[in-house]
């Protein structure tokens, strides 16, 4: 008598609808061609920020973000020291094996949308913590302080 062994499927549980518009506005501003693609740039993006936020912005961040965005952003710990901005994109692209102008499109997308759930004061005090650079990647002038 041949049996299969294999265990039943469990089914794949959906993500929540906030999740799903999230992706969907990073796939509209990225216009990638799959969902696949566009998760996994979600999850690069989220966990290299996740590796550089600390603290109340940290914190304040993932209270803004669809449940599933924020447990790939606080699956990270903190690195002791930050990237700069051109230092995140790089050590992105070394992590997926993308090009650095395929991963500064990947983290302008995922960054278009963390803007659309959290505050314009939030993403401020997130760019008053990070060193330079990171401006740009969420769409903002980089403005140079007065000297």
């Amino acid at each position: 008598m041949i049996t299969d062994v294999r265990a039943p499927q469990e089914p794949q549980q959906p993500y929540g609808t906030a999740y799903e518009q999230m992706l969907e506005k990073v796939r509209y501003e990225g216009a990638y061609p799959t969902r696949e693609r566009v998760e996994e740039a979600v999850r690069l993006v989220l966990g290299g920020l996740g590796r550089q936020l600390t603290g109340d912005e940290r914190v304040d961040l993932a209270a803004c973000l669809p449940l599933e965005a924020a447990r790939v952003l606080t699956a990270q710990i903190p690195d002791p020291q930050p990237l700069t901005g051109w230092a995140f994109v790089k050590d992105l692209a070394a992590r997926s094996g993308a090009s650095l102008a395929t991963t500064r499109w990947d983290t302008g997308s995922v960054f278009a949308a963390v803007t659309a759930h959290a505050s314009a004061d939030l993403i401020t005090r997130i760019l008053d913590q990070l060193p330079n650079g990171y401006a740009l990647l969420f769409g903002r002038a980089e403005l140079a302080p007065a000297s």
